[in-house]
């Protein structure tokens, strides 16, 4: 399977264009690459605007399987939400904000899988946006943090909700409270990301976990991930109806009649079920 481009390499750009973002597709998998280095990635309102809306097109793309966002440059994933934008907004101007939906609400419905390959730092809703992914992969060299009480304001990404679902209460209480960073070798031993490379390792290994994905049946992918995210939001007893209903719509498929003949007859599935 083909690897995916990295920005500074010759993929050819999507058709969309945007301002604060590069979105570069090689089906399956597309970069999205948030793309203002020089102010660490910082999340901006137009830079959110065009992830919302890039997200929506590739999720619609049928030819899209994977979806991969980064930073731009070698310091930064992102180091957060663009604080100058917050000086003069008042309660209403926020509560509106969240009324229209938020970034973190369209990673959270994504039916595709996402996966934050986070290259340096990662702060407030930077970590916001990565914990809102299926998967992180860090860099060695990353640094995480949810930070916001360092600017006397609270997480409001998702980060109170998301953050002790992956590392704990305690851990959750530590980082949120201290606004403490920590660096990629901690966030894996508290579970906050998932895997850690070396920096040059930090793309090529993201692009091998896309691919197995991607690899699979798409229809069985989204189903299971569905499947999996309802595990954190459902009691166990309809968690499990749902794994049930969700397992009865696969065994309808066309893929699952082809991987089962593929698997007897010892041979590649083709998929066509999307």
């Amino acid at each position: 399977m083909r690897g995916l481009k990295s920005p500074r390499g010759l993929a050819p750009p999507s058709p969309m264009q945007f301002e604060t973002i590069l979105v570069r597709s090689q089906d399956p998998t597309a970069l999205i690459t948030l793309n203002r280095p020089d102010k660490l990635n910082a999340m901006s309102m137009v830079l959110k605007e065009e992830l919302i809306r890039a997200l929506h097109e590739l999720d619609a793309n049928e030819t899209t399987r994977v979806v991969v966002i980064t930073g731009a440059g070698q310091k930064a994933f992102t180091a957060g939400a663009d604080i100058r934008e917050f000086h003069g907004r008042t309660p209403m101007e926020q509560w509106r904000m969240y009324e229209h939906g938020t970034l973190y609400d369209a990673v959270d419905r994504m039916s595709k899988p996402i996966l934050a390959m986070i290259n340096g730092y990662c702060f407030g809703g930077g970590l916001e946006l990565a914990m809102a992914c299926d998967i992180r992969i860090a860099s060695s060299r990353a640094t995480l943090g949810q930070t916001e009480l360092n600017i006397g304001i609270i997480p409001g990404g998702g980060g109170s909700q998301r953050l002790s679902r992956l590392v704990g209460l305690g851990n959750a209480m530590k980082l949120t409270l201290t606004g403490d960073r920590i660096d990629a070798a901690e966030a894996l031993r508290i579970g906050l990301v998932d895997e850690v490379v070396p920096n040059a390792r930090l793309e090529p290994q993201t692009v091998e976990i896309a691919g197995k994905i991607a690899s699979h049946s798409a229809l069985a992918v989204r189903l299971a991930k569905s499947a999996i995210r309802a595990s954190t939001r459902l009691p166990l007893d309809q968690g499990l109806r749902y794994e049930q209903t969700l397992f009865a719509l696969a065994m309808a498929s066309a893929d699952k009649e082809e991987g089962v003949r593929a698997f007897l007859e010892k041979r590649d599935a083709k998929w066509t079920d999307r």
